[in-house]
């Protein structure tokens, strides 16, 4: 080491007013260029500067309230905050080296706009309380954002659903062949799925509505502050009770990356059926030119992209959620500064699933299908040998029976024996009544108990399903006010 790089500090202890740190006060030199590199998070959390303008504004509105800030620097500081957020807002904020983050930008702008006045905006708060307030109110924001982009998505699969018709195609186990379905039992399922989504982003909205402001670095204050009416200010639900768990919890956060992944998940599946779909091999659907993109060699392409990606980035998600829960399993009460780790595998997995959603969306709302296609394959004779069983079933024969009885039949079907029909009708035991059943388009008429995939419980089903998504805008509306 030269000696330029043992002087180091004592350079930077004649830092200019702006670069100073917040706690400058303790220490006798700078940061090193090394450490602020290491530590520094503005380039990804400054997107969450209105939510810390608006903690903030509740902070200073709070102290007011109980005489730590006179009415003319409460409106100072306000007048500060609302020039710096006009300033952000239309790209005209200048960052300077020290800021270390967006909570430190701001709190030096205010300060260079609101003087003496400004220096009191940090009283009472920690950098703990602050960041997880604001970080908690970006959340509230942003997964319900998330919960009604999934919303639209289940309202795009009804749509297609009801266009649908009695338009059916196999249903699947092991990616084999196994019965009919309605295409629209078959889009609706993907919708019930996306519901349970919105259900969890909902019931962690709920948990995470608790205010962390006024928990300081995380003993609270010895000041008169009040939590409790800085919580209803700021529109969260309640207040902390435990200042150590206010700053340290970050269940919250683990709790909407899993949501997130798991929503992944869901658009992968979505995603590789209609990687299949839109095949040569399976020729079920058909991509507008608009959610679809082509080959830069080869002329006759048309790729089924959105879907690819939405399948390929839930493996991005869930490395989000492992990370996370790797930062979090072995940190000590209360805050450490692994937890800046926290931010970015959320902020990713929400545009990512954000951007999935909205594409995702619409390739789905302007796909059409081939129900020609769907159909030949459903119609298959060997789709129809749950069905035989079951009408042996009915007739008092035992299903495991009834099971080895017409698996014999497939069996000679498949050896080029015959017809499955023609094998069915011959048999005594089934007969030209059970034979009706192989003809096309009866198998889907047979499906007919609750929930099941055939006509008879489609229109019972569709009503359930807008239920459940005017249950799920009730619950969107019902949750706490922003400020």
């Amino acid at each position: 080491m030269d000696l330029d790089d043992k002087n180091e500090f004592a350079r930077d202890a004649h830092l200019p007013e702006q670069a100073k740190t917040l706690w400058h006060g303790r220490f006798t030199g700078g940061p090193s260029e090394s450490l602020l590199a290491y530590t520094v998070s503005l380039p990804y959390d400054q997107r969450m500067w209105r939510d810390d303008i608006a903690g903030s504004k509740g902070h200073v509105r709070g102290l007011a309230r109980v005489g730590l800030l006179t009415e003319d620097e409460r409106n100072a500081i306000l007048g500060a905050l609302d020039q710096v957020a006009e300033e952000m807002e239309g790209s005209g904020f200048h960052f300077v080296d020290s800021d270390e983050d967006i909570h430190t930008a701001i709190e030096r702008r205010v300060t260079e706009i609101a003087g003496a006045a400004g220096g009191k905006l940090h009283t009472a708060r920690s950098r703990n309380d602050q960041v997880a307030t604001a970080f908690r109110l970006w959340c509230k924001r942003e997964l319900k954002d998330v919960a009604i982009r999934l919303i639209e998505m289940q309202e795009a699969l009804l749509d297609q659903a009801l266009e649908a018709g009695d338009a059916y195609l196999p249903g699947y186990t092991h990616l084999q062949r196994a019965q009919p379905v309605l295409l629209s039992h078959h889009l609706m399922a993907h919708g019930w799925a996306l519901g349970r989504d919105v259900s969890r982003l909902v019931d962690t909205l709920h948990r995470l509505d608790v205010s962390p402001l006024g928990a300081g670095a995380l003993a609270g204050s010895s000041l008169p502050i009040d939590p409790v009416g800085n919580a209803a200010d700021l529109g969260f639900a309640k207040a902390f009770d435990n200042s150590l768990d206010a700053v340290s919890d970050r269940d919250f956060v683990a709790e909407a990356v899993f949501n997130l992944a798991l929503i992944g998940i869901h658009l992968s599946r979505i995603g590789e059926e209609w990687v299949l779909w839109t095949s040569g091999e399976f020729g079920f659907a058909r991509l507008d030119d608009g959610y679809a993109t082509g080959s830069s060699m080869l002329p006759q392409k048309k790729n089924p992209d959105i879907a690819e990606l939405a399948r390929g980035k839930s493996g991005r998600l869930i490395g989000n959620l492992t990370g996370l829960l790797a930062t979090l399993k072995g940190l000590p009460m209360a805050y450490n500064r692994d937890l800046q780790e926290d931010k970015e595998p959320l902020f990713d997995s929400v545009e990512q699933v954000t951007l999935a959603v909205a594409a995702l969306t619409g390739m789905i709302a302007t796909a059409t299908f081939n129900t020609d296609a769907m159909a030949a394959a459903a119609d298959e004779e060997t789709m129809a040998a749950t069905d035989l069983a079951e009408f042996l079933v009915r007739d008092g024969m035992p299903f495991r029976e009834a099971h080895a009885v017409v698996g014999a039949h497939v069996q000679a079907c498949l050896a080029g024996k015959g017809r499955l029909a023609d094998l069915v009708a011959a048999d005594p035991v089934l007969g030209p009544d059970a034979a009706a059943l192989v003809r096309p388009g009866v198998g889907v008429q047979m499906r007919t108990s609750r929930g099941a995939a055939g006509p008879a419980a489609r229109d019972e089903q569709v009503a359930s399903y807008r239920t459940m998504l005017a249950d799920e805008i009730t619950a969107i509306r019902d949750l706490a006010p922003l400020d």
